[in-house]
């Protein structure tokens, strides 16, 4: 089923008399929804763009390169830098901006700037029953009422069908450089990293990468700023290494984009976790997971593996998150819910969704 408007997906959800697959570009296949598949390919489009009011309106089913094109035509962009995800997952098609709502994708700025979510300013939804709702609105002063836009953000498609977003857009930097710290240990890195974000230095990026042996930070802004902070960044992290600086901002931003899309992981076989702990917890919980790779983000607070198995039973009682972005079936794909948080999730389910037809199967 491929609707063309807002109304033709009302009337396929309401009509519909089974669970119902939602897909956007099909890039990110994460869980296992089932059911007939439902596109929004067919609703794409940017319906309102206002770069001085740095807004941006589109249907759910526009693809991501649509809308980056266009921010960049205006010296714009998404400041959390959402992920693609098809070198990891080794799919095709076009990231949308649905899909990235949806999965409340955010990349390695999100340590300052916020996730997506806290980009957005309003969403068009269809709920279970074939109702068209709207909440949040086109612009950040008419932002108001309950705030369903945080909830729809990063819910995979079961609570609601996206029809529209809008969202906050910000300006792009003159220039980025990048530091880098060669040779230290999982434990030393992230150390250098919590004293580079605990800086006055604006770091929008912390990342290591053990098999490179690197551990790097970024720095973004205007040429001058950015070589001052570079240097002075470099004192505050000589403790644990002579740090070398990459000025060069393409190649910056191609190290960036490579440790975004994990392209590390690339072409490997096997599960890939991806694990959200704090920072100061991860190198010991990498310890004891086995991993054939790893890929540290977010300052540590964001680790990638390749681990074969339940990473979850190797890890034992710990606090976060580990959720299987790709791997085996017997093995389940979000970390389980406490009881309470598994009671109100299927309480939101039912108002939402009461026939429980919106991608079953992905979420609990």
């Amino acid at each position: 089923m491929t609707p063309k408007n807002e109304q033709d997906l009302a009337r396929m959800v309401a009509e519909a008399d089974g669970p119902l697959r939602i897909m956007g570009g099909g890039t990110r296949p994460i869980g296992r929804a089932t059911g007939a598949a439902l596109s929004l390919a067919g609703m794409a489009g940017i319906t309102l763009y206002e770069p001085g009011a740095l807004t941006l309106v589109a249907k759910a089913g526009t693809p991501l390169a649509e809308v980056q094109a266009r921010l960049a035509a205006e010296n714009q962009r998404l400041a959390f830098e959402p992920m693609d995800h098809r070198a990891l997952l080794g799919t095709s098609g076009e990231p949308t901006i649905g899909g990235m709502v949806a999965a409340n994708v955010s990349g390695p700025r999100r340590i300052t700037v916020g996730a997506c979510r806290d980009f957005m300013l309003g969403v068009r939804f269809v709920d279970g029953a074939g109702n068209i709702i709207k909440n949040g609105g086109r612009v950040m002063k008419n932002v108001t009422g309950y705030d369903l836009v945080k909830l729809l953000c990063g819910s995979y498609g079961t609570l609601g069908v996206l029809t529209e977003v809008s969202l906050k857009v910000l300006p792009d930097v003159q220039t980025q450089a990048t530091l880098v710290l060669d040779g230290l240990d999982d434990a030393t890195a992230v150390a250098a990293l919590a004293a580079a974000m605990s800086s006055p230095f604006e770091v929008t990026g912390a990342a290591h990468d053990p098999a490179a042996g690197r551990t790097m930070l970024r720095l973004e802004g205007f040429a001058a700023s950015v070589a001052y902070r570079a240097q002075a960044l470099a004192g505050v992290v000589a403790p644990f290494g002579s740090a070398t600086v990459l000025d060069d901002k393409a190649a910056s931003a191609a190290l960036w984009a490579a440790i975004r899309d994990v392209t590390a992981f690339a072409g490997q076989q096997g599960c890939v976790w991806r694990l959200s702990v704090k920072a100061s917890d991860a190198p010991a919980l990498v310890a004891k997971a086995g991993a054939r790779a790893v890929v540290y983000d977010w300052a540590g607070g964001l680790v990638w593996l390749l681990a074969d198995g339940d990473l979850r039973t190797r890890l034992g009682d710990f606090k976060g998150h580990a959720t299987l972005i790709r791997g085996q079936a017997h093995v389940p794909v979000f970390q389980p819910e406490s009881a309470p948080v598994a009671a109100l999730s299927a309480g939101l389910r039912a108002k939402f969704d009461p026939r429980g037809i919106f991608n079953p199967g992905m979420i609990g």
